[in-house]
C-alpha cells in the first residue's frame, strides 16, 4: 500500500478508520526525513505489514496530529491501533521503526 500524505484535517479519520497504523512526521528541511522516504516507502510494500496503513506528516504544517502523537523530533514515528496512540520515538533507523509497526501484530 502507497503512503499516505496526510493533514490536520483528514489525520483524525485516517487513525480512527484504520485498526493499524504508522506514521512519519517529517519536515521539509529535515535531511534525515528525506533520507528515510525510500525506506518508509519500501516498507509499506512489504507483504508482512499489509494490514498496516502508512502515513506522512509534515509535523510543521500540522500542529495537531502532531500533538497527538508527542513529536519532539525528526523524523518521528508513531504507531496507532484502533486510533490509540501506542508508541512514539524519533530515530532514523528501520529497525525500530520494523519493531513498533511489529508490536501492532
Amino acid at each position: 500500500m502507497a503512503v499516505q500524505l496526510m493533514t490536520d484535517e483528514n489525520f483524525n479519520s485516517a487513525i480512527k478508520e484504520n485498526k493499524k497504523v504508522v506514521v512519519k512526521y517529517f519536515a521539509d528541511w529535515c535531511g534525515s526525513c528525506r533520507l528515510f522516504s525510500p525506506k518508509f516507502r519500501r516498507l509499506s510494500e512489504d507483504a508482512r505489514f499489509s494490514e498496516v496503513v502508512f502515513l506522512d506528516v509534515n509535523a510543521e504544517n500540522n500542529p495537531e496530529a502532531r500533538k497527538l502523537a508527542g513529536v519532539t523530533n525528526l523524523p518521528y514515528f508513531a504507531v496507532f491501533d484502533g486510533g490509540e496512540l501506542v508508541n512514539g520515538i524519533p530515530t532514523s533507523k528501520e529497525e525500530t521503526v520494523v519493531d513498533m509497526i511489529n508490536s501492532l501484530q
